[in-house]
């Protein structure tokens, strides 16, 4: 095959490289297109367009294949930790056991909040959104960490932002949620992993229910979560870190990107769909009839996938974590009852079948966080807690890539035509 496009414009003949992947993905490098026509390619959600080049994650929608740096997302669940995949994602490799415990143990020396950044989250509304909070204390540690502000930062710098903001999440999280309920924050434990430390740092105490097993299907998750590809938040963090904003900024900007209920919201929409069903009586096989009809507006939550056209290979692996949740906590909840009953009807359902429409991520992720205890409004924020080493790459990524600019998107002017201004007497 040849390693150029010809694209003939106006009477011109352009020949375009053609840039092949590691996985044998194909792109035309577009890149002298207006230069040398005037022209540029319009590309609504950019479905189309590639705007990087990456080795962080390899994600096949049609295959039902997501790997990071290359090990298969199935193997890094069975057998690694959050904290692993953490520094997998950043590095390029799998730790050695003193790498390991080193990353470990400069996420535990994180043990508390700064005390302004903790008054900061106590001036919140107790009912406020968390994201809001979440978002505005990652800013805020700008502050306390000026230098992790430069745009120059070594590489050393870059290192000891990654267990900095690992163990500043999970502590905002835990302030916020406390707070929202009216009790003191806790601080961080250097005799709990990372999930585990998370549990106590919301409940705490012996209604906690934090066993190894509920701990370890948290853990699960967050690997499940830790990054996929260049997503609306993580492209967003790339496109505020190219004009070379700091870490703080940038993943501020990936948290505001992923409050959306298109993206990070889709678990919260689960359950608020599964409470909807309640509320109208529980009949599940009618939302699902509502679902199959095109002239109905109801939509069924947590099924199918954008990019996934086969099935989301983490759904079949937080399935499993999800039933360890329910069996170890003994949950008894109706709005559980009700998931449990969608799924095993839609999974048979040839409507659903034919269309590849199986329980994803979000799914199974929204009924984990519920019997856990986690608010429904919380759910976004734990996805946060989950991709932050993932935008974390893709920010390192970017900023170490010889030759990067500042993203400048061109568009399509559809407006007016020159007019001349007239005085507001003559409107």
């Amino acid at each position: 095959m040849s390693d150029t496009a010809k694209l003939e414009l106006e009477g011109k003949t352009l020949e375009l490289p053609i840039i092949t992947g590691s996985e044998g993905e194909k792109a035309i490098d577009i890149r002298q297109l207006r230069a040398n026509t005037g022209f540029v390619t319009l590309d609504n959600g950019f479905m189309n367009s590639g705007s990087c080049e990456s080795a962080i994650t390899f994600l096949n929608g049609e295959k039902g294949i997501l790997r990071y740096r290359g090990y298969p997302i199935e193997q890094l669940a069975d057998s690694s930790s959050f904290v692993e995949v953490a520094y997998l994602l950043t590095y390029g490799n799998l730790p050695t056991q003193e790498q390991l415990n080193t990353l470990d143990q400069k996420i535990k020396n994180i043990k508390q909040l700064p005390e302004g950044l903790l008054q900061l989250i106590q001036t919140f509304p107790k009912d406020a959104h968390p994201m809001g909070a979440i978002s505005s204390a990652m800013v805020a540690l700008s502050a306390y960490h000026p230098e992790l502000e430069k745009s120059d930062m070594t590489a050393e710098e870059m290192d000891n932002a990654l267990p900095l903001l690992m163990g500043y999440t999970k502590l905002i999280l835990g302030a916020f949620y406390r707070h929202a309920q009216g009790k003191a924050p806790l601080e961080s434990s250097d005799e709990k992993d990372y999930a585990s430390d998370f549990l106590n740092l919301m409940f705490n105490g012996p209604g906690a229910n934090i066993t190894p097993a509920v701990a370890k299907a948290l853990d699960v998750l967050l690997i499940l979560h830790a990054d996929h590809e260049q997503n609306c938040s993580a492209s967003t963090v790339r496109v505020v870190g190219s004009g070379q904003a700091n870490i703080f900024a940038s993943i501020a900007s990936g948290i505001n990107a992923l409050w959306g209920k298109l993206h990070g919201g889709a678990n919260q929409a689960v359950l608020e769909m599964l409470q909807e069903i309640q509320e109208n009586g529980g009949d599940y096989k009618l939302y699902l009839a509502k679902a199959k009809d095109k002239n109905d507006p109801f939509r069924l939550m947590g099924f199918g996938h954008r990019v996934y056209k086969n099935f989301d290979p983490r759904a079949k692996i937080i399935k499993k974590a999800c039933n360890t949740v329910l069996e170890q906590l003994g949950v008894e909840d109706p709005l559980l009852d009700i998931a449990k009953g969608l799924e095993e009807e839609a999974l048979k359902d040839e409507y659903f079948v034919k269309r590849n429409l199986y329980p994803n991520v979000d799914f199974y992720s929204g009924i984990i966080y519920r019997a856990l205890g986690i608010p429904t409004n919380l759910f976004t924020g734990m996805f946060v807690l989950g991709r932050l080493p993932g935008w974390m790459a893709q920010w390192r990524e970017l900023r170490e890539t010889p030759g990067t600019k500042i993203s400048r998107p061109r568009q399509i002017y559809t407006g007016s035509n020159e007019r001349d201004y007239r005085p507001i007497s003559e409107r």
